[in-house]
Order: C-alpha cells, then sequence, then structure tokens
C-alpha cells in the first residue's frame, strides 16, 4: 500500500504553507482564487481525498457592473501623470458600460491592510491598483479572489497581470542620448527604493554606460532622491566637481535639477544637458524645455481595462506582463558638450 498523502505533502510540493492548503481544501478565505484552484488540481493529482462539498464552487462572473481604480494618496497627487491614466482608465471603462469607482489609500489604510469596502464585499468585479502602494497590501487585494491588474508597477512576490512601460529600455535610450551627446560625466537622479520602474530606469542608465565601457560616479548618483528643491540644491551644492549631464527618473526631479542649476549660476544646457522620463506638463513648462521619454498614457489605459477583461473571463491563466515602450522628445536642455546657445 502506497503511502498515505498529507496536507504537508501537497504545501511542500507547491512550495506552499500547511495552513494554505488546509484553508483552500476547506473552502475557507485566505487564499487567492488562482492558488485555491492550484491547491485542488494538485491535491485531485496526488490522490488526496477531501470533502468535495468543502471545495468552493466556482461562481459565475459577478455582475456588479463595477470596476474599481486604487492608488496611494501619493500617486493621485501627480496628476501631470497619474491624472492621464486615469482618464485614459475612465473612458475605456465607460466603453464597456460599467462603472468606475475610485479610492485613494492613505498611509493608514496601507499599513493596517485595511481594504476600500467595495473591495472587501466583492462590490466590484475587478480591481486596477495604480503604482506602488506596498506589497502586503497589493497581496491582500489578490487574495480576495477579484481579478486585478497591476498599472505601473510590478514586483516578483506579486502574481499578478501587469501593465507597464519598458522602464530599462526607456532609461538606456535616454542615458544613451546623453552619451551620444559626447557628454561623459552623467548624474542620476530618482529614488529606486520607491518602485521598481525608477530601479529599472537606474538599471538602464547602468546599461548604457557599460556599453560605452564607462563606470559612472557614485558620487554623481543620488539614488534616494526626494522631490524637494532644498535636497535637490543641497546634493548639487555638494558636489566637488560637476556633471556635464542629468538624467532624472521623472520630469518633476528634471524640473527641479533645472531649477537648482539655474539658482546656482549654471546654465541648462551650456553648462550642463538635462533628461527626464514621461513627457508630462512639467517637462513642457520648464525654461528651457526639458528633453524626456514619453509615455503613451492613453495606451496604459486601454492595455490596462483590456486585461483586466481578459482576466475576468481567464482566472486560472498564467499571468502576463506588457511592457510598453516610450519614445525619446528632444527639446531644449539637452545639447552636445562644449557647444553654447545664443
Amino acid at each position: 500500500m502506497g503511502k498515505r498523502v498529507t496536507m504537508q505533502d501537497i504545501a511542500d510540493r507547491l512550495n506552499l504553507s500547511k495552513n494554505s492548503v488546509s484553508q483552500a481544501l476547506s473552502g475557507k478565505q485566505g487564499v487567492s482564487e488562482e492558488t485555491r484552484q492550484l491547491i485542488l488540481k494538485t491535491a485531485d493529482k496526488m490522490g488526496y481525498h477531501y470533502s468535495r462539498s468543502n471545495a468552493p464552487v466556482k461562481s459565475e462572473t459577478s455582475l456588479t457592473g463595477n470596476i474599481a481604480l486604487i492608488a496611494s494618496e501619493f500617486a493621485f497627487s501627480m496628476k501631470s501623470f497619474f491624472g492621464e491614466i486615469y482618464l485614459s482608465v475612465e473612458e475605456e471603462v465607460t466603453k464597456r458600460n460599467k462603472n468606475l469607482l475610485i479610492q485613494s489609500i492613505n498611509n493608514q489604510s496601507r499599513d493596517q491592510l485595511v481594504l476600500p469596502p467595495f473591495i472587501e464585499k466583492k462590490q466590484v468585479d475587478g480591481v486596477l491598483i495604480l503604482s506602488h502602494i506596498s506589497n502586503d497590501y497589493i497581496q491582500k487585494v489578490l487574495d480576495t479572489g477579484i481579478p486585478t491588474v497591476l498599472i505601473d508597477h510590478h514586483h516578483p512576490e506579486i502574481k499578478a497581470d501587469a501593465v507597464l512601460t519598458n522602464n530599462r529600455f526607456g532609461g538606456y535610450t535616454a542615458t544613451k542620448h546623453l552619451l551620444e551627446l559626447g557628454h561623459r560625466e552623467i548624474a542620476f537622479i530618482g529614488n529606486i527604493d520607491f518602485s521598481p520602474s525608477y530601479q529599472e530606469r537606474w538599471e538602464g542608465y547602468m546599461m548604457a554606460h557599460r556599453e560605452y565601457g564607462i563606470s559612472p560616479k557614485e558620487d554623481f548618483q543620488l539614488k534616494d532622491a526626494l522631490e524637494e528643491g532644498p535636497v535637490i540644491n543641497h546634493f548639487i551644492d555638494q558636489l566637488t566637481e560637476q556633471p556635464t549631464a542629468w538624467f532624472c527618473v521623472n520630469d518633476g526631479l528634471g524640473y527641479l535639477v533645472t531649477s537648482a542649476l539655474q539658482s546656482q549660476g549654471y546654465k541648462v544646457p551650456d553648462d550642463a544637458s538635462v533628461c527626464s522620463f514621461d513627457n508630462g506638463q512639467l517637462s513642457q513648462l520648464s525654461t528651457p524645455s526639458i528633453t524626456t521619454m514619453d509615455i503613451d498614457f492613453k495606451a496604459f489605459g486601454q492595455n490596462a481595462v483590456e486585461k483586466l477583461f481578459w482576466r475576468m473571463e481567464n482566472h486560472g491563466a498564467p499571468h502576463q506582463e506588457i511592457l510598453l515602450p516610450s519614445e525619446l522628445i528632444e527639446r531644449e536642455s539637452t545639447q552636445k558638450i562644449g557647444t553654447k546657445t545664443r
């Protein structure tokens, strides 16, 4: 007689906790629908006997007519970037005759893992999560079993569909543009711990330097930058030598760097070129206007909503990531090293 299969055997096979297996087999809350189905299939394959009456019956597609869009308060405050994505999402959801429910997540709700009532009570058919909140919070949403798509965010530990910019290639393109203009002393400004997107833009910055056989100076890299004028001014002021070019992970930092350089007597682009990312309003309003990487905000909304409705009909399919390209928009803030504007 073969060895009797136990819950621990299933847990070991799937690299999950025994408690998660128990919750799935007993039909209790606590695991995502995808994980539950995986556990049930594995139990069947391994010959584990459990009461089918406890296993959750797959429900018909929810007909609430509601789609949720949630983001941190900080993300919603960045109107020039996330505001345009929101408008695109709203347009796409409306086309499908659904209602869009919007909720900002404050720090207290994030830290205490308090979900919006319409998600907690499963009063929505799908959830769109805009930018980074926290891994634990996103996982709490996923554990409800409601189909969910991430916008402008992903993480190795989060098993969900995602739509985001190809940030690594975008960072590479921006930095290569500066290198092609003859710059070899290129600074980096951004908080790479804030989101994987900024981390990947820094990786693109490093990739371009490696291609040119250059090791960028560590002193020129502010990798925990706050989007505050005094912070940027202090960083520039304490440098013993000045970079000839700056790559900033977003337009807000590009604007602050340009302003800080000018306040300290440097001319942009005569003394230093500046290149940023996003092609939002700040890059266009700055004097000089800032060279930046353009993101197709409309494509974000279209792809995210399309992927969410696909996921609502394909619960068990493998997760997918959609990487959207970015395009260099050359403006007045970058030029060949050694040249002077009139």
